[in-house]
């Protein structure tokens, strides 16, 4: 009888050893595996509060991360004590340390960033591939002869039309135009986007059009 005792304390004792051991995550490396957490947040300017678009939120000394949407805000998964650093173009360097003392898998955070002003040299840029060529164009140059007549030139509605419908976008509008796009694709990962051919608004807009003559073949 009392060897029966000792027998079912033992195999008490061994069931809660494994239970306990099962309830600790082991990485594969053999160490004890941090907790995950649900990282969200937004970045935004320290000055204005505004959100900061496309900021780069990486944990050190890894390849892990995520960026910002247009409104700032991100969501990743990440594992307590990551170090976490956030960096944007004219914004300085920030780091966070996710703590170690969360009662919940989901943490939130609002990360300001400071400005960085970065001077650089002027940069002037001529038409002309030469300084001889750009001599002899100085030298033939007609210059008006009063401001108005000056003003005039620069305000012709030819010149403006013909320079408007030339001229490019910049690179801070390629940037922006490219990061929409794959922030688009990122939204409806997994699904079809929606169709406009049920979209009442774009019909709208389409008879509207319509109506001004937009889609009229011009000379």
């Amino acid at each position: 009888m009392f060897n029966k005792i000792i027998f079912c304390l033992l195999l008490l004792f061994s069931i809660n050893t494994l239970t306990a051991q099962d309830k600790i995550k082991w990485q594969d490396d053999g160490s004890k595996a941090r907790k995950l957490v649900q990282f969200t947040g937004i970045v935004v300017e320290g000055d204005s509060l505004r959100p900061i678009p496309y900021t780069s939120i990486i944990i050190k000394n890894s390849n892990r991360g995520t960026i910002s949407d247009y409104f700032g805000y991100f969501s990743f998964v990440a594992q307590v004590k990551d170090t976490l650093q956030f960096s944007a173009i004219g914004f300085t360097n920030a780091t966070f340390i996710i703590p170690d003392t969360l009662t919940d898998n989901k943490y939130s955070l609002i990360q300001v960033l400071r400005t960085d002003t970065v001077y650089l040299k002027t940069t002037e840029v001529y038409p002309w591939p030469t300084k001889e060529q750009f001599k002899q164009a100085f030298l033939k140059l007609e210059m008006p002869e009063d401001d108005l007549d000056r003003a005039n030139n620069n305000m012709a509605r030819s010149d403006m039309k013909e320079r408007m419908t030339g001229m490019a976008m910049d690179a801070s509008l390629n940037y922006k135009y490219n990061m929409q796009q794959y922030q688009s694709k990122l939204y409806y990962a997994g699904q079809l986007p929606p169709n406009n051919l049920l979209n009442p608004i774009a019909w709208a807009k389409f008879i509207q059009a319509w109506k001004r003559g937009d889609y009229k073949k011009k000379n």
